[in-house]
């Protein structure tokens, strides 16, 4: 039986932002070596002082230092691309380490990934996860694993310095594909909300009393538990995920649902609206500002843009 990673072991982090950073403090502050890559170089450098981490010149170096590599990333493009390409991590990787995806990438192309790899000789594991960038910053994210058994049995402790709770669901691929379900739940279900506090705020009433309300009885959910009132009311729109990831992870669900022949009749209607939303207000935007799309259409604002 392998054994379980230790903190002598060396973690590399390829992806610094607002994943990344929370997530490689919390295994720098489990006491295990860290090796760092970003494009942010002002980031990288920050973040390599604070830990005391090497920071190697390519991505093949990284990987040839590290027994697990992590990647959080955009998406699973992107994720290809780092372990493929040229000086990639594939290229310095030995049959002994392990490549772990914790971003939000499209179950195929994970699989996909896995095979080449496994061509290679090489392992991998996705990770994806939930409880946002607070999840991160507290260590408790929650993780989605597909994979080998053997491999997630070896990575438990690593994944306990970040997170709280670990779910293994199947083989490689299966993280990815919850996660993007459990995203679109939440997206269908941010819209459903934002709609309902829209058309009480026409009728009267104030949102916040909708709220109070709301998250005591069967309406209640994350969303309006975690978001309105501390991103929508304040006009703040700082959740941590952006608008463009969220669009993503939709659209990743539909074609999930269309490759399981699965109708997706309500899921078709929520991708069409959060793809209206990215084209108006741009990838970058914070996801909960979907709010102001759905404002706009109804005349009305939930508070004013001023609000502190």
């Amino acid at each position: 039986m392998t054994a379980a990673i230790s903190p002598s072991a060396r973690i590399g982090f390829v992806g610094l932002g607002h994943l990344g950073e929370p997530a490689s403090r919390a295994v720098h502050k489990a006491g295990f070596r860290l090796a760092l890559y970003d494009l942010n170089k002002d980031t990288l450098a920050r973040l390599a002082a604070e830990y005391s981490a090497d920071t190697p010149a390519t991505l093949q170096e990284l990987a040839r230092s590290c027994d697990v590599v992590i990647t959080c990333l955009p998406d699973g493009k992107i994720v290809r691309e780092v372990a493929l390409g040229e000086q990639g991590l594939a290229a310095g990787m030995s049959p002994s380490s392990l490549l772990i995806d914790m971003g939000s990438s499209a179950p195929l192309g994970t699989r996909a990934l896995g095979e080449e790899l496994a061509r290679r000789g090489l392992r991998m594991m996705d990770a994806p996860v939930s409880g946002s960038v607070r999840g991160a910053v507290n260590a408790q994210l929650i993780f989605m694993i597909g994979g080998a058994p053997e491999d997630f049995e070896r990575c438990k402790p690593l994944l306990s310095a970040m997170g709280k709770q670990q779910f293994h669901l199947g083989p490689l691929g299966s993280g990815h594909a919850l996660k993007c379900l459990n995203n679109y739940i939440g997206a269908a279900g941010y819209i459903a909300a934002s709609e309902a506090l829209v058309a009480g705020r026409r009728f009267g009433l104030d949102p916040q009393a909708m709220l109070d309300v709301i998250n005591l009885s069967s309406g209640g959910s994350y969303n309006t538990q975690n978001k309105f009132s501390q991103q929508v009311l304040s006009r703040k729109w700082g959740s941590g995920f952006s608008l463009g990831l969220m669009a993503k992870d939709v659209r990743t669900a539909l074609e999930l649902a269309e490759l399981t022949d699965t109708p997706f009749r309500l899921g078709r209607h929520c991708r069409e609206l959060w793809n209206e939303a990215e084209q108006e207000l741009g990838a970058a935007a914070d996801h909960t500002e979907m709010t102001r799309i759905i404002e706009e259409a109804a005349g009305v604002q939930l508070a004013p843009d001023n609000k502190a």
